[in-house]
């Protein structure tokens, strides 16, 4: 099998009766979500779109979602998601470059759009779940309108599935475009590691616009199994449905489970259905995996990836290890996968020995093909047949993973990816501010924080902190708003000029203030 749209054909073949998801009071099947796929795949080509055009959508989660991608899937059509998280500039500017020819959206996200639908030209056609406004079509009546056989265009492995966006250093979205065989081997890798079979059943409250969720969907339907997707997470509800739809495995950021361990009456709830707990998008504190692993056995798989190359590495949950020597392994994110091959490289490209850190690059199947609309960022990441992450780290001697630090300067909060440079950006922005710097701070619910470290310019009062926050929010999504504040009189830079952050954490990475 080397394409995702085999996949859904397999199943729909094979377990045409086993449920594919579940949704709310939505229970699908394999041959269900395959039936509609195709009936919205022949509808959107009516539509007009063709092999490797895009077709993007902007919703939470929601069962939907199975039967775009499903479309997209099996019909060689570029899935672009869109995080719905961003504000309407920022969603507007990766529709922009994506230049899809439909859009899929929710009602509720019909504000957004009105104000950036004027730049948006390429769309030709928006189509609405729910209360639909004039300017667009009902999803509803455009999928009952597609005829059964599907789209007459099929897939090839090297074609672009999706295309998910990623900010970089820059601040502006990047387009990763992931091939068929790429998800298709991923899912199989994912699969593998996780033991995945027919009869289990995989938890997902993770958008589905991100890699995570979406690989961790995939993987289950590769093994045939069976999604339990929820429209976003809830920790009590997560236990309801682990208890009621006797979950085998689930994916969470370390906050969410921290989030479940915390609800009152936790250990009332009948978990003992639960395999395998994957965490994955932050380091896991001790303390909380300690309660944890008390709580649910060793059960805890620790994953590190990305958008633009999949899952990595895996920290299976007979290596987390919480007393001896092994302990200090914990601290990692594990060993490669089957298919993935991981080296540490210095600055000229050549390999370091185990201990020695540098920047973590990946080779293998599962890595993207390029950035969408931009070759520049594309040779620069992917150099000697290598996907440079910009993640810095070291491998030890058994070949486990230690990550160090964050070359671009990436947040990780509450699982979320906050880039520094474009909050940065969003605060010198503000009148009252002449120089700007960001860096992450521990925090015990979120992971980490953003915390502004600001210069004023001469004669300028010092903003309330909820004010600057108000300030980024009008500009960037809520989350990437700064939760403390530091003002000082200079940033301390290095010779080239560059803010040296190494200092700013030195100074004040552990203040709470």
């Amino acid at each position: 099998m080397k394409t995702i749209g085999a996949l859904w054909e397999r199943n729909a073949q094979a377990r045409p009766e086993g449920t594919a998801l579940v949704f709310e009071d939505d229970r699908l099947t394999h041959g269900d979500v395959y039936k509609q796929a195709r009936r919205l795949a022949s509808a959107l080509y009516g539509l007009g779109v063709r092999k490797q055009d895009r077709v993007s959508m902007l919703a939470m989660n929601r069962a939907e979602w199975f039967t775009y991608y499903g479309a997209c899937h099996i019909s060689g059509f570029i899935a672009g998601t869109v995080n719905f998280h961003l504000a309407p500039v920022e969603i507007g500017y990766i529709l922009k470059d994506s230049s899809p020819r439909v859009l899929i959206f929710e009602e509720q996200y019909v504000p957004v759009l009105e104000a950036v639908r004027a730049e948006l030209t390429s769309i030709e056609h928006f189509i609405c779940i729910g209360r639909t406004p004039q300017w667009a079509r009902s999803y509803e009546a455009l999928v009952d309108s597609g005829l059964p056989e599907g789209a007459p265009t099929r897939p090839q492995p090297g074609d672009c599935a999706h295309l998910i966006y990623t900010s970089g250093t820059t601040g502006r979205p990047k387009g990763a475009m992931r091939s068929q065989f790429a998800e298709i081997r991923l899912a199989q890798e994912i699969a593998g590691e996780l033991n995945l079979c027919g009869t289990d059943r995989m938890l997902l409250m993770m958008p589905l616009f991100h890699i995570g969720a979406l690989a961790e969907a995939i993987a289950t339907l590769y093994a045939g199994g069976t999604v339990v997707l929820h429209r976003k997470f809830d920790p009590l509800q997560a236990l309801s449905a682990v208890q009621g739809e006797r979950i085998t495995h689930t994916h969470m950021a370390p906050t969410m489970v921290q989030a479940v361990l915390d609800v009152p009456g936790v250990n009332t709830f009948d978990l003992s259905s639960l395999r395998v707990f994957c965490y994955a998008a932050a380091p896991m504190p001790v303390p909380v995996l300690r309660r944890a692993i008390d709580r649910l056995g060793p059960v805890f798989v620790n994953q590190y990836g990305g958008t633009e190359m999949g899952a990595a590495t895996q920290l299976h949950s007979y290596e987390h290890h919480l007393d001896g020597d092994e302990a200090r392994r914990l601290a990692s994110v594990g060993r490669a996968f089957p298919g993935c091959e991981i080296s540490i490289l210095d600055d000229t490209g050549q390999k370091l020995e185990p201990g020695k850190t540098g920047e973590i690059s990946i080779r293998g199947d599962t890595v993207m093909t390029g950035y969408w609309n931009n070759h520049a960022a594309t040779l620069d990441a992917m150099r000697d047949g290598w996907y440079r992450t910009g993640d810095m780290g070291y491998l030890d001697e058994q070949g486990f993973l230690f990550l160090v630090d964050r070359k671009k300067d990436m947040i990780i909060s509450g699982g979320e990816n906050i880039y520094c440079k474009e909050v940065e950006d969003a605060l010198m922005e503000h009148p009252a501010v002449a120089d700007a710097a960001i860096i992450g701070v521990p925090d015990p619910k979120w992971g980490e924080a953003v915390k502004a470290v600001v210069v004023l310019k001469p004669g300028a009062a010092k903003p309330p902190l909820e004010e600057l926050i108000a300030h980024t929010k009008r500009r960037l999504a809520g989350y990437k708003a700064p939760r403390k504040l530091e003002v000082i009189a200079e940033l301390p830079r290095l010779p080239s000029g560059k803010v040296n952050k190494v200092e700013l954490r030195r100074l004040f990475g552990e203040r709470s203030n």
